[in-house]
């Protein structure tokens, strides 16, 4: 029996479908799809130092390094980097991302955490918190160790966190620097952190992000980017409000990955350089306090 004219309209239907599929996945928009294109495009140009290929809003764009207003024609964004490894989180609510990319490349290397945000079909900013040579802790190396030997699949809808208990825990921790009130924090164990390329895991169950925490800074300046599949949190801040004996104000990231309820994951950037720690006061007490990982 021939196919009647209704039978070949259904079949160029199926056979048009993908073609219109792989059409809306290419678009950027605030859904989970639409900002993994966007970061898609950002590593794309990162890769490359070439933004021509980004989507970007014609007036208005935002783009800054270290929390300060930067030109994007100067900026990092338009040095091509060989990246080993990044992964992102996507904030639905606030069509935001957020990706960590790690650069071992021994002549430039760098450790980045990457924000941008969404608005329709263009992107409307991009923040970039960058680390390298010189900086604390810096160790693009051990970060690509230690970062991409841990779970960052997507959770179970039936053991996510909500947004609110994400920011709640993410919260307690960077308000234990102040007060140093650590028994409000969601400790989970093991719970290990990266910081910087320096790392607290020894393998043990007993493994505590714990370690380290100090007190009489405030973490200020806080903007979260918030994602449930991977029930994680980042926070954009920085490390004290700048007064003498509050911190020095450096730009930070701290990002969280709860389990259960209870802090996983904890990797933190910080952009000051290693000889500003503490003003430089001395090399004895420099060595004490990156021991302790205090107040920076």
């Amino acid at each position: 029996m021939k196919p009647n004219k209704f039978t070949w309209i259904v079949l160029a239907g199926v056979l048009l479908a993908p073609g219109v599929s792989l059409a809306q996945q290419s678009e950027i928009s605030c859904t989970r799809g639409g900002m993994r294109r966007a970061v898609d495009l950002y590593l794309e140009a990162q890769a490359k130092g070439d933004v021509s290929g980004m989507p970007l809003a014609a007036a208005g764009l935002g783009y800054y390094e270290n929390m300060a207003p930067a030109d994007i024609k100067t900026g990092l964004i338009s040095t091509a980097l060989k990246i080993d490894h990044h992964f992102s989180l996507f904030d639905e609510s606030t069509c935001q991302t957020f990706t960590e990319v790690i650069v071992t490349d021994k002549k430039n290397p760098y450790v980045l955490a990457t924000r941008l945000r969404v608005n329709h079909d263009k992107i409307a900013e991009i923040e970039i918190v960058w680390t390298t040579t010189g900086y604390w802790l810096f160790d693009a190396e051990a970060y690509l160790k230690y970062s991409s030997s841990e779970d960052w699949s997507p959770v179970p809808a039936e053991q996510r966190d909500s947004r609110g208990e994400l920011v709640a825990a993410a919260g307690a921790y960077l308000d234990a620097f102040l007060e140093k009130k650590i028994d409000l924090v969601p400790w989970g164990f093991p719970c290990v952190r990266v910081e910087g390329g320096a790392y607290t895991g020894k393998g043990s169950p007993e493994d505590s992000c714990e370690v380290g925490v100090p007190a009489g800074v405030n973490i200020a300046n806080r903007r979260f980017v918030v994602d449930e599949v991977m029930n994680a949190v980042v926070v954009f801040c920085t490390f004290g409000a700048g007064s003498p004996n509050g911190g020095s104000g450096a730009p930070d990231t701290h990002l969280f990955r709860l389990k259960n309820g209870k802090l996983q994951y904890v990797h933190t950037l910080t952009h000051l350089l290693q000889a500003d720690f503490r003003g430089n006061q001395g090399n004895q007490e420099n060595q004490e306090n990156q021991e302790n990982q205090g107040d920076k």
